[in-house]
């Protein structure tokens, strides 16, 4: 009973979270889930993401999950911090389970309101830095980074996803 109750508890928080994220990102503006990225598609993605970090300084480490939710990659640049191992793959998770970037949590919750409700949801990590990887119209995957400010995470994502725009 106490299952069925957390359940529609989250769940309920889910779809009165979403009334709070942009109408840009809303369920029935998201792309669906594709086949999972490839390694080599995931490789061009981190190189491109190290190299925006590597180019303003930012000790960042990065994770690369497959539309499945699984880890493809995951580099932690020299002297990031050990705290950003678990954030980076919590944004990845993030925006990928929600078909949106982690800011949009972030966002929500920012509103207060109902937005708040979102932090009732389990394993998320609403903060700016992680982004699904669309190709084709699809999600094929998802990077999230962390260990700079959350804009330069979100930087580094970017750069990452932007690597594989066709």
């Amino acid at each position: 009973m106490s299952r069925m109750l957390a359940l529609a508890c989250a769940l309920a928080a889910f779809a009165a979270g979403s009334a709070f994220i942009p109408a840009s990102a809303q369920p029935g503006a998201t792309p669906p889930y594709g086949p999972p990225i490839t390694l080599d598609d995931a490789k061009r993605a981190m190189a491109a993401a190290e190299l925006e970090a590597a180019k303003n300084s930012w000790q960042v480490a990065i994770t690369i999950l497959d539309s499945g939710g699984n880890l493809v990659m995951f580099h932690k640049l020299d002297n990031t911090q050990l705290a950003s191992i678990g954030a980076s793959e919590g944004k990845a998770n993030t925006a990928l389970r929600f078909k949106r970037p982690s800011k949009a949590l972030d966002d929500a919750i920012a509103a207060g309101g109902a937005g708040l409700r979102l932090l009732a949801v389990k394993d998320i990590t609403p903060l700016e830095g992680g982004l699904p990887v669309v190709v084709d119209g699809k999600i094929i995957g998802s990077i999230g980074v962390s260990g700079a400010l959350s804009s330069q995470d979100a930087q580094v994502a970017k750069a990452g996803a932007d690597a594989l725009g066709r």
